[in-house]
């Protein structure tokens, strides 16, 4: 009797207007309810309305995502701010709203979805479940949609919406985020990833569409409906042809004794990395059997990021001594950033980092550049870019050979959109990167590629190896021709915004109001800029060139001793990231010195400005 009575009470608590005390969080528990049909989430809800968990339903219901630099990213879950059912349905209607403001072709021309291997049984959550559900929204409104039928690498979608002319694309991932997380990265007609205003104004579409329409929750339309197309094979082809605009030694790679070991960290990779060594004239590389297929508990490595280093690369590295395999590729999940490994004369692996790999490719892509151009093509027409955090190495390259050198905000979404800029005013743009292992070669793409990547550094592998020349020696002389580059990169978890948010105000005001630091420690500092406020203490009008970002957090500073040093918040996961590089000139080539310089250096930036015991920051493990 008692028992049922509690199920009386319960059933009428959860059908009963709410009344918590807080007349938002009811309104919003009322809207969940009644909105979500997804029956796993919404019993995650009426859990936590059962058990009086009313601070945790206020987290998870009245507040929602923002754009970051990859688009929306959440945990999957229950929740107006976490990734499911109802707020990827949220989101495509905004989506749907501001397009057809934007284009009045939008119905004829269509919308691209791909998705990765993600999956959360507990949320019945998945990527490819989310991605039927944005076709939906958009079926029912009479929008073409082209739907990847499998999963899919991240840059197949910018790729599809240029070669299909679509208005825009959706891909729902989290790339190498940790397991629980998932997200919904948005393209625009260019190929390139979303900036302001367009941001901006998609998430106050959202806000006007926040209830699901008829029609949205039909995801029997992805099956049924004759607007639904399948671009798989044909993006692919296409793509694959591409590829060949940057393959420069196809002969050479069908002859060479290197063998490479490829792992796709449970992910997207797989398929993709042997078609493009296929096209290379490679023969395929070896995949790591345990990671070769799609696993979205990422059960082998305990977080899915390859930047992690040789911790997480544990199975392919010993894969590649037991097959005598000199170099390791790694792909993250979704195929859009790569890691490389190189076994070294003493036995041990050199896990190359994003600024490394950088210089190699930057001179692999200019010198093939040199070597197939016309004779009077002008080297003043030619460009490479990254990201202000990023090595400043392709800036080295660039003084000295005369093309140009470009940086960006970080995010792939600014170099996308500058690419395109370039391209249409008739520039040549040969490659891009951001530190966080995220390369473009060539501009067929506009969005960080690692299958493409993968294949260009197994043919310069190939290439350096018929001069009997390791990729780390290549890259001393890179550095002894165009000046040391020596970079640390690292992070610090921070779970509460208002700490993060005091570090910075701390900067901005530091001996008193208004005022930077001069001194780091005992290092003296010769400029500032803060992109988050928009000052430059180096430009005459004290204004930074680089857009103003106001939603995140960023200070570089310039030393006197030829460091650059930036502190920025993450724009997709918790953290507070520091990138530190001295810059030498060719003739300074003790590189002991510079290391221990720049170590001290890090040391007294960690101690005087990141404060971690005081802040209780906790420190990356390694």
């Amino acid at each position: 009797m008692a028992e049922n009575a509690e199920g009386d009470l319960n059933s009428n608590l959860l059908h009963a207007p709410y009344h918590t005390g807080d007349p938002q969080l009811d309104t919003a528990i009322g809207q969940w309810l009644c909105w979500d049909k997804n029956p796993k989430t919404k019993e995650q809800i009426e859990n936590l309305l059962r058990n009086g968990m009313n601070k945790e339903l206020r987290d998870r219901l009245c507040c929602r995502m923002t754009f970051g630099t990859a688009g929306l990213r959440s945990t999957m879950g229950a929740g107006f701010c976490y990734i499911n059912d109802l707020t990827v349905i949220q989101s495509t209607q905004g989506m749907y709203k501001y397009l057809e403001r934007c284009f009045s072709d939008f119905k004829q021309r269509g919308f691209v979805v791909g998705y990765d291997t993600r999956g959360q049984v507990t949320s019945s959550c998945s990527s490819q479940r989310l991605a039927k559900l944005t076709a939906a929204v958009l079926l029912a409104k009479d929008v073409p949609v082209y739907l990847f039928s499998r999963y899919v690498p991240t840059p197949f979608v910018p790729y599809a919406v240029q070669e299909l002319k679509a208005v825009a694309g959706v891909m729902i991932t989290a790339s190498h985020n940790r397991k629980e997380d998932n997200g919904y990265k948005v393209y625009w007609e260019t190929g390139a990833q979303i900036t302001s205003p367009h941001d901006k104004e998609i998430l106050k579409c959202i806000e006007e569409c926040v209830e699901p329409w008829n029609g949205s929750w039909n995801d029997n339309l992805v099956d049924t409906s004759p607007l639904k197309r399948d671009p798989l094979q044909d993006i692919c082809r296409r793509y694959m042809e591409d590829l060949k605009k940057i393959c420069f030694h196809r002969e050479l790679n069908s002859k060479t004794t290197l063998k490479f070991v490829h792992t796709s960290f449970h992910g997207v990779g797989h398929d993709y990395v042997q078609l493009a060594f296929q096209v290379f004239g490679f023969k395929p590389p070896i995949p790591v059997p345990e990671q070769k297929d799609p696993d979205p508990d990422f059960s082998t490595v305990k977080c899915p990021n390859p930047e992690e280093g040789e911790s997480v690369l544990e199975l392919s590295l010993r894969l590649a001594e037991k097959e005598n395999a000199r170099i390791v590729l790694a792909t993250d999940p979704d195929a859009d950033r790569l890691a490389v490994a190189e076994l070294q004369e003493n036995g041990h692996w050199k896990v190359f980092t994003g600024n490394e790999l950088a210089a190699l490719f930057g001179w692999w892509m200019f010198d093939c550049w040199k070597k197939n151009t016309s004779r009077n093509a002008d080297v003043k027409n030619v460009y490479m870019l990254a990201t202000t955090v990023s090595s400043k190495i392709l800036k080295a390259i660039a003084l000295k050979e005369g093309f140009h050198f470009e940086e960006t905000l970080p995010g792939f979404k600014w170099i996308g959109s500058r690419i395109k800029d370039l391209l249409e005013n008739g520039k040549e743009v040969l490659f891009a990167f951001e530190e966080s292992i995220g390369f473009l070669c060539g501009t067929s793409v506009l969005d960080k590629d690692g299958v493409s990547a993968a294949v260009v550094a197994a043919e310069m592998a190939a290439y350096l190896e018929t001069m009997n020349i390791t990729l780390k020696q290549q890259l001393i002389k890179v550095y002894e021709k165009y000046g040391y580059h020596i970079s640390k990169t690292s992070y610090f978890l921070c779970y509460d915004p208002s700490t993060i948010k005091s570090i910075f105000e701390r900067l901005r005001n530091f001996d008193s109001p208004k005022e930077y630091p001069k001194f780091c420690g005992t290092f003296a500092i010769l400029h500032i800029r803060d992109v988050t406020t928009g000052y430059d203490s180096s430009q005459p009008n004290k204004k930074s060139v680089l857009p103003v970002s106001k939603n995140s957090q960023m200070i570089t500073f310039t030393f006197q001793n030829g460091c650059v040093a930036t502190l920025r918040t993450s724009g997709t996961e918790p953290k507070i990231k520091y990138y530190a590089e001295m810059c030498a000139s060719p003739e300074q080539s003790d590189t002991a010195f510079l290391e221990e310089e720049l170590r001290k250096l890090i040391e007294a930036l960690i101690e005087n400005f990141l404060e971690p015991s005081k802040n209780g920051l906790i420190w990356r493990s390694v």
